[in-house]
């Protein structure tokens, strides 16, 4: 049975989560008993090495406690142990579902808790999940080549492969046809499927493909896109997190291309 009086607290204001900086890089604060900051919200989020995970929605105003400070989660994602980040990502996510449903936004009542992860309106009776915005990501291949671009809200310099929402009415693999030649102004085919991810900025399942350069010349949607090229194993431009599933995919290609 996991422990609730050892639990270990994920401590969120806004979308900065509270770490400890005792040196040791690995971030995670000891136990929720370490956490006495005002809170508008906890919950049970699930269990890791038999100790229970709570989210904590710290106040605004919360100010860090000697040896800790509010670092950005994305930004954290490239030190945070690989079992530590997806329950992170978790966390953040029920508190954000828990800001954004605290009024019904049929009648405008206040929803009431009923399950761990479910809230019902007492008036109109309308139920409230988390948000999950499912996404495909895509890495693009031409012979040897693959196909990178910057987004205007990446880290500086860092290049990635593309990704998209999937619309109403679309399939996955209609999003990446879709995303890709809105993005970059090519056509792809041969879509075949890699992996998963939830990713939660903001609260995304991240579904990736591999697919073939059929045609067309780059052209990008300067909206959505500052930068892409056509890069090979030996000669690309930084690369994400370590902790994403883009990062997986071009690794993927890197193994199969590199010396």
């Amino acid at each position: 049975m996991a422990s609730k009086r050892d639990a270990l607290p994920f401590v969120f204001r806004g979308d900065d989560m509270l770490v400890s900086e005792n040196g040791d890089g690995s971030g995670v604060l000891p136990s929720i008993e370490s956490v006495s900051l005002d809170s508008a919200f906890r919950q049970e989020v699930g269990v890791l090495d038999g100790r229970s995970c709570v989210a904590v929605d710290a106040s605004p105003e919360a100010e860090a406690p000697e040896g800790t400070a509010f670092r950005n989660l994305l930004e954290l994602s490239a030190s945070l142990d690989d079992r530590y980040f997806p329950m992170a990502g978790r966390a953040k996510q029920i508190v954000a579902w828990n800001r954004e449903t605290r009024f019904c936004g049929r009648c405008g009542a206040e929803p009431e808790r009923v399950e761990r992860f479910e809230k019902r309106c007492p008036r109109c009776g309308m139920m409230f999940h988390p948000r999950i915005s499912p996404a495909m990501i895509v890495r693009v291949h031409r012979g040897d080549e693959i196909l990178l671009a910057r987004s205007p809200g990446f880290p500086p310099k860092i290049y990635s492969v593309l990704a998209g929402f999937v619309e109403p009415g679309e399939s996955i693999e209609d999003t990446v046809r879709r995303e890709v030649t809105e993005e970059v102004g090519v056509e792809v085919g041969n879509i075949e499927y890699f992996g998963n991810q939830p990713w939660p900025f903001p609260n995304s399942l991240m579904i990736g493909f591999t697919a073939e350069y059929v045609s067309g010349e780059i052209e990008i949607d300067e909206n959505e896109i500052e930068d892409a090229g056509w890069y090979t194993a030996e000669n690309h431009p930084p690369l994400p997190p370590r902790l994403s599933i883009a990062r997986t995919m071009i690794e993927d290609y890197l193994g199969r291309f590199g010396d």
